[in-house]
């Protein structure tokens, strides 16, 4: 196993290598530009906006930023023109020595932000997945369990309505109604929050944590709890025909043991699958609700990094993205082997 998880790493290797290739010629082949703004201005100057071109690296042929970009321009001792202004651009050292730049709106070093982002959304969309999972298992194999019942029907119904509506209508709808329609009987004020991860006056309170993570998680939870409880009732219903599934019935085992420790562990293995390429996408679909709930993470820092033509901070987000993407897949691997027997890696 160690083997084969050192050998998956390095052939990922390779594969952000050409993905970071693809996203920087993407990134910087878009209409505008991060000077776009002040070339629109009437308060900049040509020779300012120039000065902050050059002060940028943007007036360098596009494999020669890339470069720059991925192992630094300490080995520069001039500029491409000859004219000795590398040094004046600051040194930088390229995010293989894990160094990303400074955000062009900020003034700020990318690493610095991302560092104060990613736990919000590692805490937010950790929860969500708690949520999910507790939520759409049981749904699921009660619904294979009880095929055509009255829980089936209802739970394919909803499942049905909550692949449908829109994530970012949903959480609107979750605002108007939680904050502006419904009030705390006891203290006259709106029942929850509308966005935000605590009050600006709580300091720590755990239950004003609590209730800055309902909506939140209630608008990130109800398409994935719709989708996988789909997904995993169908799995099950595929492998409770199974040989092995009667043979454990022959047995005398109960009803409950039989679907729990075989039926679906065996039906979770399509589903790790979905889930790993369903990560990347979790990741990315917190941009609906941070932005909706005002939620201090990764999905707000990307879109305000893509509005402003914040290249360096877009560029760190997409790369922090496809690493997610690549492990993501490696950790479906490494789980196929937990579930399945049959499956060996030496």
């Amino acid at each position: 196993m160690g083997r084969y998880i050192i050998r998956r790493m390095l052939q990922g290797i390779p594969m952000l290598f050409l993905l970071s290739v693809v996203l920087f010629t993407l990134v910087n082949i878009t209409p505008g530009g991060p000077l776009a703004g002040h070339g629109r201005s009437r308060h900049v100057k040509p020779e300012k906006a120039e000065m902050l071109k050059r002060q940028f690296g943007l007036d360098q042929p596009m494999p020669l930023q890339y470069v720059i970009w991925l192992i630094g321009n300490d080995w520069m001792k001039v500029d491409a023109d000859g004219d000795g202004l590398a040094e004046s651009r600051g040194e930088r050292r390229g995010i293989l020595r894990g160094d990303f730049g400074f955000s062009f709106q900020t003034r700020q070093p990318v690493l610095d932000e991302i560092a104060q982002r990613l736990p919000n959304t590692i805490y937010l969309m950790s929860i969500t997945l708690i949520v999910v999972a507790i939520i759409a298992i049981p749904i699921g194999v009660l619904s294979a369990v009880k095929q055509y019942s009255i829980f089936d029907i209802v739970a394919t119904t909803f499942s049905f309505m909550g692949q449908a509506i829109p994530e970012f209508w949903l959480g609107m709808i979750l605002i108007l109604v939680f904050y502006a329609w419904l009030q705390n009987p006891i203290t006259g004020e709106p029942l929850l929050p509308p966005g935000g991860m605590k009050s600006l006056d709580a300091g720590f309170n755990l239950w004003d944590r609590i209730q800055h993570l309902i909506l939140p998680v209630t608008m990130g939870m109800v398409g994935w709890v719709a989708w996988y409880s789909r997904f995993l009732r169908s799995g099950m219903l595929d492998v409770v025909h199974q040989d092995y599934i009667r043979t454990a019935r022959a047995k005398g085992l109960s009803e409950r043991l039989v679907m729990y420790r075989h039926a679906l562990k065996n039906a979770l293995i399509p589903l790790v699958t979905i889930f790993a390429l369903d990560l990347p996408y979790m990741f990315a679909g917190s941009l609906y609700v941070e932005l909706i709930f005002s939620w201090p993470g990764m999905g707000r820092l990307y879109y305000q990094a893509a509005t402003k033509r914040d290249y360096p901070m877009l560029m760190a987000v997409l790369i922090i993205a496809s690493g997610v993407t690549v492990g993501a897949n490696l950790m479906a691997d490494i789980v196929y082997g937990l579930l399945d027997p049959r499956v060996r890696y030496d």
